[in-house]
């Protein structure tokens, strides 16, 4: 059976099948190189049909700074003064690229999460 682009979700389907199949095959082999062509059509087809919802900027840099334990003081060397670094983080500043460089180096936060637009979202009000 010759391989061909997954159009339809008929397509998928069957390409998902086909890929479960060959999940035991050996690499380098015929099966295993026909399993590596199915799987990038797969994800080509995933990636457009369900995109993934990526964090925007400042919640990947929540997201780590609790993750790690960090505080605004650690993020200083990569963005900045204290005031630039909370005004990153409410969303009154973009990032640079030189601060998206060095807090993917150096925190290890995706460079995807980081190029994304932060939208300026409003303060929750606590009663």
């Amino acid at each position: 059976m010759n391989i061909k682009p997954i159009k339809t979700r008929k397509d998928y389907r069957a390409a998902l099948k086909e890929v479960e199949s060959l999940m035991s095959a050996i690499p380098g082999t015929d099966e295993g190189d026909r399993l590596d062509v199915l799987v990038t059509l797969v994800e080509t087809y995933e990636r457009i049909h369900f995109p993934m919802d990526l964090p925007d900027a400042v919640d990947a840099i929540e997201f780590r700074m609790e993750q790690q334990g960090l505080s605004v003081k650690d993020l200083e060397p990569v963005i900045g003064r204290r005031n630039r670094v909370y005004e990153i983080l409410s969303r009154k500043r973009p990032l640079t690229l030189r601060m998206i460089e060095g807090l993917h180096t150096k925190f290890g936060i995706p460079a995807e999460s980081l190029l994304k637009q932060s939208v300026r979202k409003p303060r929750r009000e606590t009663a």
